[in-house]
């Protein structure tokens, strides 16, 4: 099943607007009309982020780990998504922050200050937080875990197996981890940054070979966007909380992923063709 929209296109070349205005679209930052009720996606998978900006939290058998942490008051969805699906914030044992922007990283040191969570980053996003904020200011978290290319996390019986990603960030962080459906496993994969929303002939070369290596990774059949427009997680779960016995799971679907990839590495190389005219590099 592939409900993949080429909207995606307009997705990322609008997510640079989305960023610069942030401060000034205030129904972004605001509670209210950002919560969405929580939600289980698998198994050990569970939604707990906002409309605009997604967070994930992965269950194991020796505490929980969190894909991003929000930011300002939309760090309060998270806390409250977790408790309401019944289990602990002290029990988020890692944050695994995708990128250094302020809407991924910006809860981070809460949950440090509260719940004693490790933050574990790239070396090259950690530096960012040393550098003036791109977009919004943050509370800086205090620097733990760097994550290296090929490197892996093991909590009880679950791994996590980490890729360097640069291009929307230095140093964006993707994850590839197994969900399970009625105890069946899949390969799932985060890619932590797809906007476009940076310049440079050298950035952007990198995001296209972040882009083709995950081109060659076998066997991918989940995508877990950190923006649900990414990955058309709301639709897919209205379709999820109508399956019946049999049906295929809604969010299993590598014809989407291979796709979606294929769709980033065209924006990304129009976008290489006009950074080099830009910078008069044949």
């Amino acid at each position: 099943m592939t409900i993949l929209r080429l909207v995606v296109f307009g997705f990322l070349l609008s997510i640079a607007t989305t960023f610069v205005a942030a401060q000034e679209l205030n129904p972004q930052d605001d509670p209210a009309v950002q919560r969405v009720a929580p939600f289980q996606v698998f198994d050990n998978l569970y939604y707990v982020g906002a409309k605009w900006v997604s967070a994930w939290l992965l269950v194991s058998d020796q505490g929980l780990i969190l894909f991003d942490s929000l930011y300002g008051e939309l760090t309060d969805l998270v806390i409250d998504g977790i408790r309401e699906l019944g289990f602990d914030p002290d029990d988020v044992r890692y944050v695994i922050v995708t990128h250094a922007h302020f809407d991924h990283i910006g809860g981070a040191r809460r949950f440090q200050e509260e719940f004693g969570s490790v933050v574990m980053m790239t070396d090259a996003d950690w530096q960012m937080t040393d550098e003036p904020a791109i977009y919004r200011d943050y509370p800086k978290p205090v620097r733990h875990l760097s994550v290296a290319d090929g490197s892996t996390l093991n909590l009880g019986r679950t791994r996590l197996r980490f890729m360097v990603t640069p291009g929307h960030t230095p140093g964006v962080l993707s994850t590839r981890f197994t969900v399970y459906d009625r105890g069946y496993p899949h390969d799932a994969f985060m890619f932590g940054g797809v906007g476009l929303n940076f310049s440079g002939v050298e950035r952007t070369e990198s995001y296209i070979n972040s882009v083709q290596r995950l081109q060659q990774l076998p066997d991918i059949e989940v995508n877990i966007p950190n923006h649900e427009g990414s990955g058309e997680v709301f639709e897919r779960y209205e379709i999820l909380q109508d399956r019946q016995d049999g049906d295929p799971h809604p969010f299993v679907d590598p014809e989407s992923w291979t796709a979606w990839l294929e769709i980033l590495l065209l924006n990304a190389q129009s976008k290489l063709d006009n950074e080099r005219e830009a910078a008069g590099v044949n």
